[in-house]
């Protein structure tokens, strides 16, 4: 027998990049950051006190949330501490969205909001982006039509890199009936002016995610945090969030990370500089590839290149250089690079020179 949920049952998982075992591999397929987190990290690893973990964890991270909110210029009450920012967003869907209700997000976007949709039983409104990845100017209308209670927006977008600017969420949020998530995994490698913070302020329907995982060189460690009004803020933090949902390690890292910003800043600097040779690199091979916000690009199979993009994709693997395809149909055409080290990314471009010249015989 089984005794899954039916819902459940017939739904979708969530796939997630590929982890090869071969630490030789050039691995740009999940968009993690190619440079090492702030020295102090391994100082709190090497002295942290193992006699310590006999007691749970600070229950809601509250030295972590006084940093954040300093941060940010806001109050600890508008800060929420999660298991990376995965946490954030079932939280928002469990406590604001009841089984049957409807959710809004844009299409394509990243993948995991469908799924976690599913496992609430909640029905998904998607909706088309224009073709340079822009939102239609309808956005609001049509979620507020359809009768979402939460409203989902990547910002920059994945796997487009594509930037919403503040006055156009400032728009949106104020026309919504319903919560949205501003989801700021990529923020940090922005290289244009934005700040979307003070909209918590003067919109009471707005959450920002934030995490350590991107900007600063901490995917392994599972940490993010969400910005927004209190009201929003505290039903997650008393109520739904799980209890000692921070080990305290992780706690003392984050704590540590995100006093260590310049640090990280300074990686993300790096990062930019790297997304844009790997883009003009694209260009003069022929890909469409626009710009990004993010630290990946989306680049588009040319034609007459000999392959599709799924055989790049295989073709790379088998050469140890690991990117990512979609099988979405907006996306077929399309594979998503993560940015590497500068001798990372040249020999991904010198691999697909290599196959140009073999597939162009």
């Amino acid at each position: 027998m089984r005794y899954e949920r039916d819902n459940i049952k017939g739904m979708q998982a969530y796939v997630s990049g590929e982890q090869p075992e071969d630490k030789q591999a050039i691995k740009l397929n999940t968009n993690e950051n190619p440079y090492p987190p702030a020295p102090e990290i391994q100082q709190v690893i090497a002295n942290f006190d193992v006699e310590a973990l006999r007691r749970y964890p600070p229950a809601s991270a509250d030295k972590f949330r006084d940093l954040a909110a300093s941060l940010h210029a806001v109050e600890r009450n508008n800060i929420i501490a999660t298991r990376g920012g995965d946490e954030l967003l079932r939280l928002l869907i469990t406590t604001f969205v009841n089984p049957g209700e409807t959710i809004a997000m844009t299409d394509p976007t990243y993948s995991l909001y469908p799924v976690l949709a599913q496992i609430q039983d909640c029905p998904v409104v998607m909706v088309p982006l224009n073709e340079d990845w822009s939102l239609p100017h309808n956005f609001a209308r049509q979620v507020n039509e359809a009768n979402c209670k939460l409203a989902l927006l990547v910002n920059p977008h994945a796997p487009s890199g594509k930037l919403l600017s503040t006055d156009t969420l400032a728009s949106i949020a104020s026309e919504l009936d319903c919560v949205l998530l501003i989801d700021e995994a990529y923020v940090d490698f922005i290289d244009v002016e934005y700040d979307s913070i003070p909209l918590i302020v003067e919109q009471d329907n707005i959450v920002v995610l934030r995490t350590l995982s991107k900007g600063y060189s901490l995917a392994g460690l599972r940490f993010g945090y969400g910005i927004g009004a209190e009201s929003l803020i505290a039903p997650m933090l008393e109520k739904t969030r799980d209890s000692y949902n921070l080990d305290l390690l992780c706690q003392l890292i984050a704590e540590v990370a995100i006093s260590s910003r310049d640090h990280a800043m300074e990686n993300c600097r790096k990062v930019i500089v790297q997304r844009n040779i790997l883009r003009e690199s694209l260009l003069q091979l022929g890909f469409d590839c626009d710009a990004s916000q993010a630290n990946f690009v989306l680049a588009t199979i040319p034609a007459g290149f000999g392959c599709s993009a799924q055989q790049l994709y295989e073709e790379l693997r088998n050469r140890g250089i690991y990117i990512r395809y979609f099988p979405d149909p907006k996306l077929r055409n399309k594979v998503r690079i993560s940015i590497g080290l500068p001798e990372e990314n040249e020999k991904l471009i010198d691999s697909i020179k290599s196959l140009q010249r073999v597939r162009g015989k």
